[in-house]
């Protein structure tokens, strides 16, 4: 009687697998669901309510602020709120399993911790990509039919600049959700996480005047300063070049991203 030898895996099946398993996971959750509802409610409801007074916002300008008047920019100002949402979701993917223990059997299932790691950031960016290009598209198709209305100057995708924007404005958001699994991995708590996140995103812009002017160029890189620079059409002095700031941001958290592959690989559970 012979037996059937059976071929092993290969890295790429396993990893297929390994993907797979997290994709199931993470759509199994309410709170993905929850959160991802919760991005494009919150985000265009502010996008409708910033647009309602743009009329007399425009009126009440004076001619320089007039002509430096950005309507694109003004639609994607959801942005702000948006990268904090996006920023929860991307934490939840790595500490939800550590608040429920479920971290013990997915490293028993998966003990090669950097094939998980990187499944997590795998499926992290596929959805944020498509959760923040679709929240900035409506919310600039939204904003631009409400301008129109109010009889002030608005923008189309087809016009200088606005299609970067917009699809900038996406991939910002989609970093900032990578920002957060990195943190999530390093901190493995949903609230220390989120506190350094928000350190991150709104407390240092805010302390940003008293630096040193030899960390300035810190600064311009800073997640929320130079990297959001790309959702602007109308050119900025302090940021000529918004998509080498968008680069340094990402470069930025790479650094983070390959602390997290070195602690979550080391430390034990």
């Amino acid at each position: 009687m012979t037996t059937l030898a059976t071929a092993p895996a290969t890295p790429d099946a396993g990893f297929r697998h390994t993907l797979h398993a997290e994709w199931i996971k993470l759509r199994s959750l309410r709170s993905t669901w929850y959160t991802l509802a919760c991005l494009v409610v919150v985000g265009l409801g502010i996008t409708v309510l910033s647009m309602s007074s743009a009329g007399e916002l425009y009126a009440s300008a004076s001619a320089a602020e007039q002509q430096a008047w950005d309507p694109t920019n003004l639609s994607l100002r959801s942005y702000l709120v948006a990268q904090l949402i996006i920023g929860v979701f991307g934490i939840l993917i790595v500490t939800s399993e550590y608040a429920t223990g479920l971290i013990q059997p997915t490293l028993a299932a998966t003990p090669r911790r950097y094939r998980l790691l990187t499944a997590k950031l795998v499926v992290t960016t596929g959805i944020a990509v498509v959760a923040g290009q679709a929240l900035m598209f409506a919310a600039f198709l939204i904003g631009q039919t409400m301008l129109a209305a109010q009889g002030v100057p608005n923008a189309a995708l087809g016009d200088p600049g606005v299609l970067s924007a917009v699809a900038g404005g996406g991939l910002y958001l989609a970093a900032i959700a990578l920002l957060a699994t990195g943190l999530g991995t390093l901190i493995r708590a949903t609230a220390g996480a989120l506190a350094t996140l928000v350190g991150i995103i709104f407390l240092v812009p805010a302390l940003s005047r008293i630096f040193p002017f030899w960390l300035q160029w810190l600064i311009d890189l800073w997640p929320s300063v130079g990297g959001a620079a790309v959702l602007t059409t109308v050119p900025d002095p302090d940021y000529p070049h918004p998509w080498v700031n968008l680069g340094g941001m990402c470069l930025g958290i790479a650094f983070v991203l390959v602390a997290a592959f070195l602690t979550f690989r080391r430390r034990d559970v």
